[in-house]
């Protein structure tokens, strides 16, 4: 339940600071916010007196940004509050899948249970949106969704989220099609598929399933794509032509995308100009080891890019925290961006496109009518709490202190 009252001393990013034309800082200067009906209705000087009787949260002169955005995960496969286990050796994906089905029906906790337990770790982080993919099988039927879907209701009025229908045994090869159908018309919101060549072993015969359901649901598409080189990257040529066809641009994202990162610049390039046309999104795990998608090259070209966590804890890898600013510093330190101003703009891939200043140093955010989604941390500045991983001291989700505490 929304209530209204004045956020103190609130750090907030005005500028940068220059010295001979180079960013050598950040000024923050401090606000008070009023907080009604779920929306930042006033920005003033913390200067000013406040006379009037409403409630006041201190916010002590600790930086506030944007809350955080998981554009990747998958609640129903942690295994969070059950017993330790590493993962089990196996040849290929194949064996992958094997291993889940066996796996995951023998825990003594329940999906409920073990998303809810990855949900309270989103909100202590500072998410306050999940896109969550939802495997879908035969041996599992709706099962994963229903247990989801639960979870999530348990959060309701402290997040927000989106459903990806995801067939991860394949949409061809585990005969999907009238679960994931089933699935949207239970609330899913996107149609998920994996590696439609590797996997499924026919790409037009996959993405054209994809692209049906989709249009037949009136969702998104959210594609696995984990095949290399010029594999993957002819299936995403391959599903922008389709998309546009379709009149999905804005709707699709491309998960892993991991061609994009085993080709030249110049053809990186070249397939940044066609993503864009077809307002297709690239999601990024910012996996170790392994070469991903160039980040800051598609952002430059207009690509619409985002950092999820995807794997935390499962049998697909004991690794993983759910803290996805500890996801966009690896970015960060990955790609090199260890200045000022290229740090402060790496908050723009997980918090769902904001900053607080944009990159000449303006203040963007936050503006009066937006929505009260805000993380309180300790630090100084967008630089500083991406390098540092700083800490979170309070979430907020639409005005209502959701995790942490401004006592």
């Amino acid at each position: 339940m929304n209530s209204n009252f004045w956020l103190t001393n609130a750090g907030l990013e005005t500028g940068f600071q220059f010295d001979n034309g180079i960013v050598t800082g950040t000024k923050t200067e401090f606000f008070h916010l009023l907080i009604k009906n779920g929306k930042i209705e006033q920005i003033i000087s913390a200067d000013e007196i406040l006379t009037d009787d409403l409630p006041k949260k201190d916010a002590k002169h600790l930086l506030v940004l944007p809350s955080f955005v998981e554009k990747h995960c998958h609640l129903d496969k942690t295994l969070l509050g059950d017993r330790w286990r590493a993962v089990t050796p196996v040849k290929n994906i194949f064996g992958r899948f094997e291993t889940e089905k066996t796996v995951l029906p023998t825990l003594e906790t329940s999906t409920q249970e073990r998303a809810e337990k990855l949900l309270d770790i989103y909100l202590k982080s500072g998410v306050t949106h999940v896109r969550t993919h939802v495997d879908l099988y035969p041996e599992v039927g709706l099962k994963n969704l229903e247990e989801v879907q639960k979870a999530l209701q348990t959060f309701e009025g402290k997040l927000s989220y989106e459903i990806v229908a995801f067939p991860q045994h394949g949409l061809l090869l585990s005969n999907a099609k009238e679960l994931v159908r089933e699935a949207v018309r239970q609330g899913a919101n996107f149609v998920g598929g994996v590696d439609p060549a590797t996997v499924d072993g026919d790409i037009e015969a996959s993405l054209q399933e994809m692209v049906e359901l989709a249009v037949d649901g009136n969702v998104g598409i959210d594609l696995h794509l984990h095949d290399a080189d010029h594999l993957g990257i002819f299936t995403m040529k391959r599903l922008a032509k389709l998309t546009k066809e379709a009149g999905l641009q804005g709707k699709v994202a491309i998960s892993h995308a991991f061609g994009l990162g085993d080709i030249s610049e110049v053809q990186a390039e070249a397939m940044a100009e066609i993503l864009e046309d077809a307002g297709i999104t690239i999601i990024t795990s910012v996996p170790l080891g392994r070469k991903f998608p160039p980040v800051g090259l598609l952002h430059r070209k207009g690509v619409s890019v985002a950092v999820g966590c995807d794997n935390i804890f499962d049998v697909w890898s004991p690794f993983g925290n759910g803290d996805v600013l500890e996801r966009g510093g690896r970015l960060a330190e990955i790609s090199g961006w260890s200045n000022e101003r290229a740090l402060a703009q790496t908050l723009y891939f997980i918090t769902g496109g904001k900053t607080p200043l944009n990159l000449e140093g303006k203040q963007i955010w936050p503006k009066v009518g937006d929505e009260a989604n805000m993380v309180v941390v300790d630090a100084s500045c967008s630089a500083e709490t991406i390098a540092r991983r700083s800490k979170r001291i309070a979430t907020m989700f639409k005005g209502n202190i959701v995790s942490g505490s401004l006592e």
